[in-house]
């Protein structure tokens, strides 16, 4: 075995050494949190603490000729984050506030940064402010999120008459392949600006991000239990009557008629700013832990008890931006596996499905008959609300959307995966049909017709990817795949 000096000898890194996260061994590999799903060999890991560093090492790679990936927390599950070969630069470790302009509501931090850490800081800072600001919006279903990551992805929360995160963002920096920073806004280097977010880091790195923030308000919880068929009417009711966030957590039991077809309607509204917190009731990681081992085993008892949870927490208030704080277990994979005691190795992966909101029932209808004629379970899903994005330069909410989130549980064999990859080409396939598209993010399964279907754009996105980024020093599997799909030598 190598020592790490060997190694990084070796591999030509010996430079950057204060900068990497190495073991000793020759081979490093990494891979994503949620579906566990793509596992690659890198050269190295930088885990750089300054901008200095971030630079400098930049720099010495394109003078090396090697390829650059942008890796957070590693919860997009396409590949994004990793280039085989490749230097991998973890941005955790870039995670500071930098300024908050408590006058306009503007803050500016790392891009490594995480949303627990934003939120506390900027709560600290106004910890005596009669009129606080706070985040619109945030991914849910976890927190490990960094700002970095967001911006690469153009998340969206559960906002009811939200574009996604492009509409919060004022500006950001971005240190191109010769370690330059590049400001980029709507005003300044526009195109950059709309590329790089939701640009997925192949068009640099993104190393600090200006958000604007919203007045911080206090919240209502209404649930209700009630059928597929009137969400979207109950939808725009609520919106009409100034509810600002809420989804529709649908039934994930295959063998009922109630098969994604009944579901928790939760939404938020704004209460009078004197008016006590009182969320006494919450799901901790071990209440989630159980919920997703009866969804395992016992799909309909896990929606009751789900069900029964929300309802008994109809009323409760809360912050608007901490209420978007969730729990979330990175290891949950191999804790179910215990709790089970399957011998098989699997996990979830996502889908994001977009059908106008009017087609919501429909589509819902015809998911659960391929689903079932599929023959692959679902343990989790929900629908949320997007407005249109009319900024970024490769939109998944080109209009108006119902999105419908699946995670699927896939068994990690060449049946079980192919399994699930003609599951999520179907679910495309009715979007499609229905005015629809689906999310980039999650996986690599989609055809290059469904593809060209969604974003018609693509060849113009990688054309641009080429102008900005000629010796397409930042890579990633992901881009490899779109590139071989659409031809680009």
């Amino acid at each position: 075995m190598l020592t790490r000096r060997e190694f990084l000898r070796t591999a030509g890194l010996l430079a950057l050494a204060p900068y990497l996260n190495v073991r000793a061994e020759r081979e490093i590999w990494v891979n994503d949190v949620h579906s566990q799903m793509n596992r690659t060999r890198v050269r190295a890991l930088l885990a750089p603490r300054t901008q200095d560093e971030l630079a400098q090492a930049i720099r010495r790679a394109t003078r090396d000729k090697m390829a650059i990936s942008v890796s957070g927390c590693r919860h997009s599950m396409g590949g994004q984050q990793f280039a085989t070969d490749g230097i991998c630069i973890d941005t955790r470790e870039l995670a500071n506030v930098v300024a908050f302009d408590r006058e306009r509501g503007l803050i500016e931090a790392d891009a490594g940064i995480q949303w627990p850490k934003l939120i506390d800081t900027y709560l600290e800072a106004q910890h005596e402010s009669a009129h606080p600001w706070g985040i619109a919006q945030k991914q849910t279903g976890a927190d490990t999120f960094t700002l970095g990551g967001s911006l690469s992805s153009n998340v969206h929360g559960r906002g009811l008459a939200m574009k996604p995160l492009i509409s919060n963002v004022e500006s950001f920096t971005l240190l191109n392949a010769d370690g330059k920073t590049v400001r980029c806004s709507r005003e300044e280097n526009a195109e950059l600006f709309r590329t790089a977010i939701g640009g997925y880091g192949l068009f640099g790195f993104i190393n600090r991000v200006t958000l604007r923030l919203v007045p911080r308000r206090k919240l209502r919880r209404v649930v209700e239990v009630m059928r597929a068929d009137g969400a979207a009417k109950r939808f725009a009711e609520r919106i009409a009557s100034g509810f600002l966030y809420g989804d529709f957590q649908f039934s994930v039991d295959e063998k009922s008629p109630d098969f994604l077809r009944l579901g928790v309607f939760s939404c938020y509204e704004p209460i009078a700013d004197d008016t006590p917190i009182t969320a006494a009731k919450h799901l901790g990681n071990d209440d989630w832990l159980d919920l997703l081992t009866l969804a395992y085993t016992d799909r309909a008892k896990a929606f009751q008890r789900y069900a029964d949870y929300y309802l008994s927490t109809n009323g409760q208030t809360y912050w608007s931006d901490t209420n978007q704080l969730s729990a979330y277990l990175p290891n949950y994979a191999q804790k179910l596996k215990e709790k089970i005691r399957d011998g098989n190795e699997s996990s979830l992966i996502i889908t994001e499905i977009y059908v106008p909101r009017l087609a919501l029932a429909d589509f819902l209808r015809q998911a659960a008959d391929l689903l079932r004629d599929a023959g692959v379970l679902v343990i989790y899903g929900t629908v949320r609300l997007i407005e249109k994005d009319d900024e970024s330069f490769l939109p998944w909410a080109t209009q108006p959307y119902a999105c419908i989130i699946f995670n699927l549980l896939t068994n990690h064999t060449s049946a079980g995966i192919d399994r699930s990859a003609r599951a999520f080409r179907g679910l495309i396939d009715v979007a499609i049909a229905l005015g629809g598209s689906y999310y980039l993010t999650y996986h690599r399964f989609a055809t290059r017709e469904q593809v060209t279907a969604c974003y018609p754009q693509f060849g113009s996105f990688l054309a641009l990817k080429k102008k900005y980024d000629p010796d397409e020093r930042f890579q990633s599997d992901w881009y490899q795949h779109y590139r071989a799909m659409f031809g680009k030598n």
